[in-house]
């Protein structure tokens, strides 16, 4: 069972906030990988079939395949959204908030964005030829297309980008409630993208379902490095500034600052 509200405010309380976000950060990640690999299983034995099949029919018109429900500005929407999961808008993105970074020079960070949008991109590219999938021939596809289905890239690599980009914005946010707003709407624009690709018919689910998963579980242990790497400059310094004070007392427990420092 997962623990309840005041489970979770002892947790914070214990650990504070910076250690709390990473062992939060290391279990979204292991299961982000446990929950990927399942899929990876069932859908090589053919288990998904059905739920995938059923998922794509119930957003058409039984009485033409071709016309997903719902009115034609919906469609129009759908097809907005999925752009925002594009290598294109991507790597656009990316490049302006590298940008914003180097100007802070904010290496740590810079080094982060460009290794997990990169190696994102690499590694589902990867993993599509490995698995090769097709595309579902069940309905008409709402939008080009030209690789494999598995997993799919919108759905991975907006996870891997927007949540990797809403944890830097999260790291330099005071409020609270601030940090979770742009945590929310990091999620909330990967789960719109992943359901665009469904409702357009050019994934299956599970496609959709595997590059949550890993886009997740990428983004998180990208974000678990540079706070490692932050985390261990920072006890060296304290090491280093103990030791020229003369002082006989340890250096501090590091801790997971909130922000990017290096």
């Amino acid at each position: 069972m997962f623990p309840g509200p005041s489970a979770l405010q002892r947790l914070r309380r214990r650990f504070g906030w910076g250690q709390f976000a990473a062992l939060a950060a290391l279990l979204c990640s292991a299961l982000g990988l446990l929950g990927f690999a399942w899929l990876v299983d069932e859908a090589l034995e053919g288990d998904t079939r059905a739920f995938d099949e059923a998922i794509l029919l119930a957003l058409r018109d039984p009485a033409d395949r071709a016309d997903p429900i719902g009115p034609f500005w919906l469609e129009i929407m759908m097809r907005d959204y999925t752009a925002l999961g594009s290598h294109a808008v991507l790597i656009l993105a990316g490049l302006l908030a590298l940008g914003y970074i180097a100007f802070l020079r904010k290496w740590a960070s810079a080094v982060l964005l460009v290794v997990s949008f990169g190696g994102g991109m690499a590694i589902n590219g990867l993993l599509k030829q490995g698995f090769d999938r097709p595309r579902p021939d069940l309905v008409a596809h709402l939008a080009e297309v030209h690789t494999a289905s598995f997993p799919s890239g919108h759905a991975m690599l907006s996870a891997t980008c927007y949540l990797v980009l809403g944890t830097l914005l999260a790291g330099v946010a005071r409020p609270r409630r601030l940090k979770a707003y742009v945590m929310a709407a990091a999620v909330g624009l990967t789960v719109i993208i992943g359901v665009s690709r469904v409702y357009l018919g050019v994934h299956w689910p599970t496609d959709v379902l595997a590059g949550w998963a890993l886009g997740a579980a990428w983004a998180m242990a990208c974000w678990l490095g540079l706070r490692l790497w932050v985390n261990r400059k920072e006890w060296r310094s304290r090491g280093e500034g103990a030791a020229d004070a003369g002082t006989a007392h340890a250096p501090a427990r590091p801790g997971f600052p909130s922000g990017p420092e290096a």
